[in-house]
């Protein structure tokens, strides 16, 4: 893996299931990558350093369980921030429907953050499913010092190591490398990557 990261960002494969077709009120359908349990994701073994920053993304039924997660890899919870959505067709949940995602800002240490923020919410365009803003990329990258980590990735980003299942080959930070972080409980999300 090449050593130990000040900052992390992971979005988990949280157990849950996307909702019905759009526009219909059919049965909830499952998601098209495999997910892991509470437990398995808090067993990961995360490779940061003694001084780190960690940003963990959640969504609401996920939120107690993330700050125990947090507590797991070695970081104390700090602030919950919140990616506001706008509304897509009728959209997951129940009572309301959920057109907000969360990221807790984790500390380990005394690492120094490179900036303050002077907000905890963003309204960023909304992407495919599960797809995360670059802004936040950016913005992380303004306030916590590298070097970078992004567990769970879905692409390389220049000056990070990216490491999931669905990251394509290629020269950007590290993306198509495995680095081997998680135990073999958590062997489904690194079938794509080679060392």
């Amino acid at each position: 893996m090449g050593g130990l990261f000040s900052c992390i960002v992971a979005d988990p494969p949280w157990e849950v299931e996307r909702g019905p077709e759009w526009a219909s009120n059919g049965a909830a359908r499952p998601l098209t990558y495999p997910t892991m349990t509470v437990d398995e994701i808090a067993a990961l073994k995360v490779p940061a350093a003694k001084d780190a920053h960690c940003y963990i993304w959640t969504i609401n039924k996920y939120i107690e369980a993330t700050y125990a997660i947090a507590r797991a890899w070695g970081f104390v919870p700090s602030t919950l921030l919140t990616w506001i959505k706008a509304p897509r067709g009728i959209g997951l949940g129940g009572t309301y429907v959920l057109t907000t995602e969360h990221m807790l800002f984790c500390r380990r240490g005394t690492l120094k953050a490179k900036r303050r923020v002077d907000t905890s919410w963003w309204g960023y365009p909304r992407g495919a499913h599960s797809e995360k803003p670059e802004e936040f990329q950016t913005l992380i990258e303004s306030v916590s010092p590298g070097p970078y980590l992004e567990m769970f990735a879905r692409r390389g980003r220049p000056n990070w190591t990216a490491w999931g299942n669905e990251v394509p080959s290629g020269p950007l930070g590290g993306g198509g490398r495995g680095v081997s972080v998680a135990p073999a409980a958590d062997e489904r999300h690194n079938e794509k990557l080679t060392d």
